[in-house]
């Protein structure tokens, strides 16, 4: 329940930097404002975490989106949001979601795991 409630808080707290964010990624770059590349374990189960994007999307010839092979390459927008770590406040509807808790260790990938 106190995740619930604290995760509420925050994204009512942090709603105008979340859509200022968005606005600034749809604005710079194409593609998806959320990343969901990152498969974490937490409270026994595997999710895939929410994070802004941070780095460059390229249309291929089937028009669809993909991440270009060995690119770590950030955006403008994107290397703002890592240094300051904005990019993970999506997270907090992972805790709406149940997937993670506000309070416990930050979710392991399940490669380190096994």
């Amino acid at each position: 329940m106190a995740n619930l409630a604290a995760a509420v808080a925050l994204i009512i707290f942090t709603l105008p930097v979340l859509l200022l964010v968005a606005v600034a990624i749809k604005c710079e770059t194409r593609g998806p404002v959320f990343s969901r590349r990152q498969r974490r374990v937490a409270l026994g189960h595997c999710f895939l975490a929410l994070q802004f994007r941070t780095t460059s999307f390229e249309v291929d010839q089937a028009h669809s989106l993909t991440w270009r092979a060995g690119c770590e390459e950030y955006t403008r927008v994107g290397r703002v949001l890592r240094v300051t770590r904005i990019d993970n406040l999506p997270q907090l509807f992972n805790v709406l979601r149940g997937e993670m808790s506000c309070i416990s260790p930050r979710p392991e990938c399940p490669f380190f795991l096994s």
